[in-house]
């Protein structure tokens, strides 16, 4: 859980674009732009992280990203679970979906509202674009079973 007092989107916004509009996972970048981890995260560590901005390792990101759930054979390249193996495994061929940022608890609130009021009317549409695409023949069944629930 990010600290109370978070980064204001008016002081970091055109940063903030430049990194969304990187083709290249965004966690990483958006998580240094917060304002650092609270006391009050429920993970159980012996040292004290308040106010740090590593990343913890904790893979939701790893978990929740499309590509490495279409290919999950890029995840057998290593067993770490960071945000840099995030980078380094899907590298340009991210689908700029955002989902690594929400599903981070190190980036504030404040960074996770805007990519959801203002990113996601973008995002949705492109994604949707892919559906039906012959050179993305994965997503389309990555959406079916999304549906059918299997």
């Amino acid at each position: 859980m990010p600290l109370h007092i978070q980064r204001d989107i008016r002081e970091i916004e055109g940063i903030l674009n430049e990194v969304l509009n990187t083709k290249c996972p965004p966690v990483g970048r958006c998580r240094l732009l917060s304002s650092g981890f609270g006391t009050a995260h429920s993970l159980n560590v012996a040292e004290e992280i308040s106010g740090h901005k590593e990343c913890l390792g904790c893979g939701n990101c790893v978990d929740i990203c499309p590509l490495l759930l279409r290919e999950p054979s890029r995840r057998e390249k290593t067993a770490q679970r960071t945000s840099m193996v995030l980078e380094s495994i899907v590298g340009d061929d991210c689908d700029l979906c955002d989902a690594c940022i929400l599903v981070c608890p190190q980036v504030d609130t404040t960074i996770k509202n805007y990519v959801v009021s203002r990113r996601m009317v973008e995002v949705m549409p492109r994604l949707e674009q892919k559906i039906g695409d012959d050179e993305e023949p994965d997503l389309d069944l990555f959406i079916e079973e999304a549906i059918s629930g299997d």
